[in-house]
């Protein structure tokens, strides 16, 4: 009990402490102790929980689930959700960021990283509709773009890597090929990307189709409307089909 009642931060510290993780002027009225949080955590979660906090503000939360790791060897996660975008990217995420891979303070002191790896940490943005309908079909108005970062997400549990920035006037350049993961192609055939003006537009795996994808010589899974391929050719060429929207967990 008296553990309880111990002192677990006040929000003119807390305030305080928020402000050395900030990349911007946003203001928090009352930002939470993380000692407060963490103190939550200790008495309601186990070691290996997953916390959701659906009002992320300045980041505590996340935070608190790394220090009190930190202190008891827990795997516990956590899941922001901050529907301003601003302090999303600027404030929420930019601490978790600096509390896991460690940062100076503001008295220029070097604060070692709770999570030097990064602890898997990703900052991910939610498309402004859903991509699916609600019978589960894919929308007809749904970018190629759009899908590619659904399908990497549900195939890798990881955000898409995104190329440098491109020349000015220029759009991104897509690809089949959405990227190798763990020594595995990741295709997607969709919405024309072949320009393939065939039934279809080559949203179909078929041969002549599978023999102008870009060359992987590994393991391959391909997403498409429907495959061709006999199972010869698939084992042969070490695709694992994938048909879409089914395959897609929606």
């Amino acid at each position: 009990m008296d553990a309880c009642r111990k002192p677990c931060g006040s929000t003119k510290k807390s305030d305080t402490h928020r402000r050395e993780f900030e990349t911007s002027d946003d203001v928090f009225i009352t930002p939470k102790p993380t000692r407060l949080i963490q103190r939550i955590l200790q008495i309601a979660t186990d070691k290996d929980s997953l916390i959701l906090d659906s009002f992320a503000g300045s980041g505590t939360t996340g935070h608190a689930v790394l220090k009190q790791n930190a202190a008891d060897g827990g795997t516990r996660r956590f899941i922001l959700v901050e529907m301003d975008e601003k302090i999303a990217a600027n404030v929420t995420a930019e601490r978790v960021k600096r509390v896991s891979q460690g940062y100076s303070n503001a008295k220029g002191e070097s604060v070692a990283g709770l999570s030097p790896d990064g602890g898997g940490f990703q900052f991910c943005t939610l498309s402004a509709e859903p991509l699916f309908t609600a019978q589960g079909q894919i929308r007809d108005d749904v970018r190629y773009a759009q899908l590619a970062e659904f399908v990497w997400f549900a195939e890798t549990g990881t955000a898409r890597p995104h190329p440098g920035p491109l020349p000015e006037g220029e759009g991104e350049k897509l690809s089949p090929l959405l990227g190798v993961h763990e020594g595995r192609g990741i295709y997607l055939l969709y919405n024309g990307i072949l320009k393939d003006k065939s039934v279809g537009g080559g949203n179909v795996l078929t041969g002549p189709v599978f023999d102008v994808l870009p060359t992987f010589g590994g393991p391959k899974t391909i997403y498409a409307a429907a495959c061709r391929l006999g199972a010869p050719r698939l084992q042969r060429e070490q695709i694992m089909f994938k048909q879409t929207p089914y395959a897609l967990a929606v």
